[in-house]
């Protein structure tokens, strides 16, 4: 798969492009604030939540006039078609992912700009802004694999807390993963018992298919690791740690870069977790089946560790990822370029420590020296 079918693929691809757009058009500026792809998108995927039920509730000047405005995704795709296209900066291009991952809800229906960006016509439309990205310098690390000499560790931590302990200190992964297996076979036992077979039925669970291990991100372009950025279901955190692992030569990563690799990891080590996923995931994708997720503790016999690409999560993530003929699984609840490592190879360095606070204002986090200034 290219980097442009691959950004047109998932909705996270898709999500990344359209909040491309949106800075892009404020960035160069239009002359009447009514046509703006801003305003098309909002009134289009409003539209489209009402009709579903899911709508929230218009107040205030213009509120009526946007109810009654009929918006439709054609008008969309047309209003991106003029958007102008700056030149790419790595700033950009994080700011969009970063918008895109937290924008990931895999416990109900895709919201009305996610059912939007899955129109045709936008989505051609959207192909000409994946082109743009797709060739910048800056988009091209979104496809390589881990990068051993640079990871990064990140623990969010409460506000006047000075200590990396309680993000980092753990169980061993063998201990972690021993746990996982009992748990998840018993809430599957529990959930096929307890919860109804209509995957329409009102009941949520544990929708992630992330290991219980550690996990680890490479810095970005300004020196801050990925994972500051990069979270889905984020709490609303501003305040981190960070240190670097030391990962030896020859250790056994399996990369994740799309949904085939995916599928296999599932084909090879598959874990049987329909009972308890099937409700999220079903609200998620709309696909019925049987779902797995991989054996972890099956996994961490072969592998080190587990690396998901950018390119791999904004193609394949929040889909329904087909094994077999009736058989799906769900990338839900990682983040673009994690690795989780499965054995205990990857060590915390004595040295690097740092700490971190977010400006949500302007979204952007500085290191400090201590977390309570």
């Amino acid at each position: 798969m290219s980097a442009v079918e691959a950004l047109l693929a998932g909705p996270r691809g898709r999500r990344l492009l359209l909040e491309y757009a949106l800075d892009a058009e404020q960035c160069v500026g239009v002359e009447s604030q009514r046509d703006t792809l801003h305003s098309a998108v909002f009134r289009a995927s409003y539209r489209v939540d009402v009709a579903r039920g899911t709508g929230t509730v218009l107040f205030g000047p213009g509120a009526e006039e946007a109810r009654r405005t009929v918006v439709t995704a054609k008008d969309v795709a047309d209003r991106l078609s003029r958007v102008p296209l700056p030149e790419v900066t790595a700033t950009a291009l994080r700011s969009a992912l970063e918008a895109s991952v937290d924008s990931a809800w895999y416990w109900q229906e895709p919201d009305g700009k996610e059912v939007l960006l899955a129109a045709e016509s936008v989505r051609g439309e959207l192909r000409r802004i994946a082109e743009h990205v797709a060739s910048s310098p800056h988009a091209q690390w979104w496809s390589t694999g881990l990068v051993a000499g640079d990871q990064w560790l990140v623990g969010w931590v409460d506000e006047g807390t000075d200590s990396l302990d309680a993000a980092v200190i753990a169980p061993t992964a063998a201990e972690l993963l021993r746990d996982y297996r009992v748990r998840t076979v018993e809430e599957e036992e529990r959930a096929a018992r307890d919860r109804p077979v209509d995957p329409s039925a009102n009941w949520s669970g544990w929708w992630w298919s992330t290991p219980p291990t550690r996990s680890s991100t490479r810095r970005l372009f300004d020196g801050t690791p990925a994972g500051l950025w990069f979270v889905e279901d984020s709490m609303g955190w501003n305040r981190a740690v960070s240190r670097p692992m030391d990962i030896p030569d020859g250790v056994r990563v399996y990369e994740v870069d799309g949904a085939q690799s995916w599928a296999q990891l599932c084909r090879q080590f598959p874990m049987e977790v329909t009972a308890q996923k099937r409700h999220d995931w079903y609200r998620a994708t709309g696909w019925t089946g049987r779902w797995v997720i991989p054996d972890w503790p099956r996994v961490a016999e072969r592998y080190d560790g587990v690396h998901l690409t950018v390119a791999g999560y904004l193609a394949a993530a929040g889909t329904p990822v087909a094994v077999d003929d009736d058989t799906a699984s769900v990338i839900a609840g990682w983040a673009p370029d994690e690795t989780y490592w499965l054995t205990d190879v990857a060590t915390l360095e004595a040295d690097g420590y740092r700490k971190w606070l977010c400006n949500n204002s302007v979204r952007h986090y500085s290191w400090v020296e201590d977390l309570a200034q």
